[in-house]
């Protein structure tokens, strides 16, 4: 079914004058008569009394006419659903508990009015194929892990640099230090269950070891947080990393530690990435926000990966 007839055909419902439909829809009168005479032709039914003093629907046109209109309103949201700024911005976030959820949350604090869609993408080199592709708007990814350089179309900004903690039982030699040298970690295993080969945060962490003389052990699957929790609570030699902004809430009984990495402080880098064409106008009130948020990196005092 032509839209455009379907359209015209509601219009001469509503004015009851093919003249005034012409006018209402910026067309001549011969145009209106050929669409709605197409119409009927391709549909069997007479739809129009065409009389002196105006036109009346049939019963035909009756029976068309609240179906016609439903499919106008059905079009009119399916365009609306892709217009620039009519959606949802939609971020990759890696997990809901790291860093960029707490950019996000300080970003629509501060813009309270933008709707987000937040997704959880697993690997970075994933992460930037939907980017590229349109499936997302942007993520936030250590771009400098990634196997490959980003696509010609597709560009990112430095947002996050986000330091480390050690993560430690309460019997673990470290566990009342108040803070660690990541010098002092050499000879120690260091236990990341969830560091997935080819990912880019299992690059990060196997350069950060390789750089200071501990090993990175993932051994073992991953049952999630709680499992972590449980493991390490009851060890005097496993402990793991996590980043300062990650939000854990563990059982009491398990007196687990965080303890600060220092002198150097490792952090791990982020970059927001988007595709260089992508028109939505909240992806450009977010990159605005998170680089102006963003303090820079400081000279000293911090370890990170060229």
């Amino acid at each position: 079914m032509d839209v455009n007839a379907v359209r015209t055909f509601v219009a001469v419902a509503d004015a009851g004058q093919f003249q005034k439909a012409a006018a209402d829809l910026s067309v001549t009168q011969q145009a209106v008569s050929k669409r709605v005479t197409a119409l009927e032709h391709s549909l069997g039914a007479k739809l129009f009394v065409r009389a002196p003093g105006g036109t009346r629907l049939t019963i035909d046109g009756q029976a068309l006419l609240p179906h016609a209109r439903a499919l106008l309103d059905s079009m009119e949201r399916a365009a609306a659903s892709v217009r620039p700024g009519s959606r949802a911005l939609r971020v990759d976030v890696v997990h809901r508990q790291v860093a960029t959820v707490g950019l996000l949350r300080a970003f629509r604090e501060a813009h309270p009015d933008t709707a987000l869609d937040i997704v959880t993408l697993h690997g970075g080199a994933q992460a930037v194929e939907a980017v590229r592709s349109g499936v997302i708007d942007a993520t936030v990814r250590a771009v400098t892990f990634l196997d490959q350089p980003l696509p010609d179309d597709v560009e990112s900004a430095r947002v996050l640099d986000e330091p480390l903690h050690l993560f430690t039982g309460p019997g673990h030699p470290f566990a009342k230090a108040r803070s660690v040298t990541p010098a002092q970690l050499a000879g120690h295993h260091i236990w990341m269950p969830g560091n997935s080969p080819g990912s880019e945060w299992t690059a990060y962490y196997d350069r950060l070891a390789a750089e200071f003389g501990f090993t990175i052990d993932t051994i073992g699957l991953d049952f999630g947080i709680e499992m972590i929790f449980d493991t390490i609570a009851d060890s005097s030699t496993v402990a793991t990393f996590v980043g300062q902004e990650t939000r854990l809430v563990w059982p009491v009984r398990h007196a687990l530690r965080r303890i600060p990495l220092v002198d150097p402080t490792p952090v791990y880098p982020g970059q927001l990435v988007w595709r260089t064409d992508n028109t939505h106008p909240a992806l450009a009130t977010l990159r605005n926000h998170l680089t102006a948020a963003y303090p820079g990196r400081p000279n000293s005092g911090i370890w990170a990966p060229e």
